[in-house]
């Protein structure tokens, strides 16, 4: 089976001072281009639409309409190269949410669509210890602007600390600020680095068993 892999991310959505806007969009390139490469699967590029949850504002995204509808446009597009299955790797967590749409994606396309975001489990809180180590270890965190990324004043979206009524709405979003607010944020390149290939393991994976029909 032809075997296709398509990353999901976010292009403008802040991440504290050290991160950059597009850190979503950069960490799913580098998982699903590595889990590409190591398995012969086909990397289909970069999705540019991207969706988040109410009371979560961090930057610029679309409808979940609009998420569903450039997914469909470009399995479509797909399925005329020869793809007959799509792995989505997402690094963006209100991406997760596609998940309720995969069935009509996969009626609408006619392809198989396996949803794999491990590294939005594995990360922890946003623009946090996770993902900006996960960040240092793709070359993407300046550590010079890391006590500037922990004033939560200026900075909010970082553990959602200053995002009030998204953490009254969400436990999640409750746990992952007190976690940043406890503990702090730092960068650890070998972290990163071991939850990155824990991310990609897992893709290539999936990838195997869509691949052997199982």
């Amino acid at each position: 089976m032809h075997v296709g892999v398509l990353a999901l991310g976010s292009h403008n959505e802040r991440h504290g001072a050290a991160l950059p806007l597009d850190t979503d969009a950069r960490i799913a390139e580098h998982i699903a281009r590595e889990a590409s490469r190591r398995t012969g699967a086909r990397f289909l590029g970069v999705l540019k639409s991207s969706y988040e949850l109410p009371w979560i504002d961090t930057g610029e995204h679309q409808s979940l309409e609009e998420l569903v509808d450039e997914v469909i446009r470009v399995l479509k597009k797909a399925k005329k190269k020869g793809m007959e299955a799509v792995v989505l790797v997402n690094a963006h967590g209100g991406n997760q949410k596609l998940q309720e749409k995969l069935d009509v994606i996969q009626r609408e396309t006619g392809i198989l669509v396996k949803f794999n975001g491990t590294i939005i489990e594995l990360e922890g809180p946003h623009a946090g210890t996770g993902e900006l180590s996960i960040g240092a270890a793709i070359g993407i965190a300046d550590e010079s602007k890391l006590k500037e990324h922990a004033d939560f004043s200026r900075h909010p979206e970082v553990g959602f600390v200053g995002f009030h009524e998204a953490r009254k709405r969400y436990p999640w979003a409750e746990k992952h600020a007190r976690e940043v607010l406890e503990q702090g944020v730092r960068i650890d390149k070998s972290l990163g680095a071991k939850l990155l290939e824990q991310a990609i393991a897992k893709v290539c994976k999936d990838i195997e068993k869509i691949s052997s029909g199982s």
